[in-house]
């Protein structure tokens, strides 16, 4: 079959109504919030049209007949829909970028780097850097969810037999100990008034929790609540560390596929300050923007803020030197990510055995505490 010439393809001239051209594009991409992952298009799938896609042009398979081989592999009804419309818009003479742009479920990121990939003739190989990025990122996630499973589920269950101890067996036992009169012992005391306690205040719990999500929910996008809960998790043990390494993974793999795009340094700093979500990097790009803007070097700009690693600024500048930004990138994004499924392996197989120990103790103590007075009114009647 006939490869598809991609230079020629990217020349076509777009009908009219195709959608803003590429200065107001990209006016209008600075001025929107990228939402990494699409409107509704998961990241499974964009891995799959992103690898395939490329792996087929790359064999020489022409796009429309690439296309049309994707959409009959597509299993749901939505998915053979949504590729017919790219294809459709496609042959009708709107680049591939905006084709995916129209659909509304694939973020500026993923638009803007095909675009770039189109205009320079490299669509093939953002096409697979972009399958790439979805794979990592789904490894990653992956990785970080099956490996706090385990002890999430541990934790879940122990806690719910603890407060079944506490709201139904203690009482039941108090009522016993009342019945029979006599001094209880410190520990057995320490626990009814605990149970008393918690059953007593179980309601204003539950409407505190309550409370606290729906103000969650209200201010989680504010500046504010983002800067407080992101400086407290940064300075909790482990955690801090691990959620650190998983966004600067991110932001690397995101400023490697971008430079290797032949993007524009400072284009690729705003693309990647506007899809980080997380605000102590969102934050420092704007201002390494606005300093890489004046004159400075990026890794000079990046020195000035503690959430960017020393080696990490050692590596940027290295490549900066070399002129291998997106090589270097690659390579602090491979280390974080390595960093980053190591530790969350760790810390989850240090978390069961002390989940267990603990809870373990806990239980033991309650049981101590019912069963002691049992004990001294049996030895009483003896």
């Amino acid at each position: 079959m006939p490869s598809i010439d991609l230079r020629g393809y990217e020349k076509k001239k777009a009908p009219k109504n195709n959608g803003p051209d590429l200065g107001n594009r990209v006016s209008a991409f600075f001025n929107r919030e990228i939402n990494l992952g699409g409107n509704g298009l998961p990241d499974q799938k964009k891995e799959f049209l992103y690898l395939e896609l490329g792996s087929l042009l790359t064999a020489g398979i022409d796009f429309s007949s690439a296309i049309q081989l994707l959409t009959a592999d597509q299993r749901k009804e939505k998915d053979k829909i949504l590729f017919a419309e790219i294809r459709s818009a496609v042959l009708e003479g709107t680049a591939f970028s905006a084709a995916l742009d129209k659909t509304g479920k694939f973020s500026l990121y993923e638009i803007y780097s095909l675009q770039i990939g189109e205009e320079t003739g490299k669509l093939t190989e953002v096409l697979l850097d972009l399958a790439a990025f979805f794979k990592n990122k789904i490894k990653q996630r992956r990785t970080i969810i099956s490996s706090l499973t385990y002890p999430v589920i541990v934790l879940s269950a122990s806690m719910g037999l603890l407060l079944f101890m506490i709201h139904f067996v203690v009482p039941m036992f108090g009522d016993i100990f009342k019945r029979f009169g006599g001094e209880l012992p410190w520990i057995t005391q320490k626990i009814i008034a605990f149970s008393e306690a918690v059953q007593s205040g179980f309601l204003p719990f539950v409407v505190l929790v309550i409370t606290l999500a729906a103000f969650v929910t209200k201010f989680k996008d504010s500046l504010a609540f983002r800067r407080v809960t992101a400086n407290v998790i940064l300075k909790l043990p482990l955690v801090g560390n691990l959620v650190q390494k998983i966004y600067l993974a991110r932001l690397a793999n995101s400023m490697r596929l971008l430079i290797n795009a032949k993007l524009p340094l400072l284009r690729a700093i705003a693309l990647c300050r506007q899809m980080i979500g997380y605000y102590p990097i969102q934050v420092s790009l704007e201002q390494v923007e606005e300093s890489v803007l004046q004159g400075a070097s990026l890794h000079e700009s990046l020195k000035r803020f503690p959430i960017y690693p020393p080696k990490m600024i050692q590596l940027v500048k290295v490549g900066e030197e070399t002129n291998k930004l997106d090589h270097f990138f690659g390579w602090v994004a491979e280390q974080y990510i390595t960093e980053v499924e190591y530790k969350t392996s760790t810390l989850s197989n240090a978390m069961q055995p002390l989940i267990i120990l603990f809870l373990g103790a806990i239980v033991a103590v309650i049981l101590i505490a019912l069963y002691l007075p049992l004990f001294q009114m049996s030895n009483n009647l003896q």
